[in-house]
């Protein structure tokens, strides 16, 4: 398993206006490029992690990528890379309507508001753990939904 992350640096934030442009408009072709090095120096993972898109078609393209020249076992799963709520469901329906994109790693998104809570004891450990459990939760039937709406056209 590969965790790709491809933040932007300053001069490319400048360029495109901000982090939401640079999320649409350039990494998605900066990852299909890092994955395209990363094989071709001799990185083969079976299982790619990579940061959400806003597209479909920019998650067939990292398959495709990820899958290129007979990898055809390779599979991705998105991150939930600290986004708010909204952009991570958004992702995840993306992602899971994708053939290829097996599953999702979404952390911070998940847990930082109740271990926050927890440690300033605003809820008990229960509460939090009840909290990360309703919210992890969540995004697998999220998945799970898109996910089976992908399966049944393929």
């Amino acid at each position: 398993m590969f965790e790709l992350l491809v933040p932007p640096t300053n001069a490319q934030l400048d360029r495109v206006a901000g982090a939401v442009s640079y999320d649409r408009h350039v990494r998605p072709a900066l990852m299909l490029d890092t994955i395209r090095t990363l094989q071709d120096s001799g990185v083969e993972p079976d299982i790619w992690k990579v940061e959400g898109v806003h597209s479909p078609d920019d998650c067939e393209r990292v398959v495709e990528m990820a899958r290129r020249d007979g990898r055809d076992e390779v599979s991705c799963i998105v991150l939930g890379h600290g986004a708010d709520e909204e952009k991570v469901r958004s992702w995840l329906q993306i992602a899971a309507s994708v053939y290829g994109f097996i599953g999702f790693a979404v952390g911070r998104t998940t847990f930082w508001s109740p271990i926050a809570d927890f440690l300033a004891k605003k809820i008990t450990r229960e509460q939090a753990a009840s909290r990360i459990a309703d919210r992890y939760g969540e995004w697998a039937a999220i998945f799970e939904r898109a996910h089976r709406s992908q399966v049944n056209v393929v």
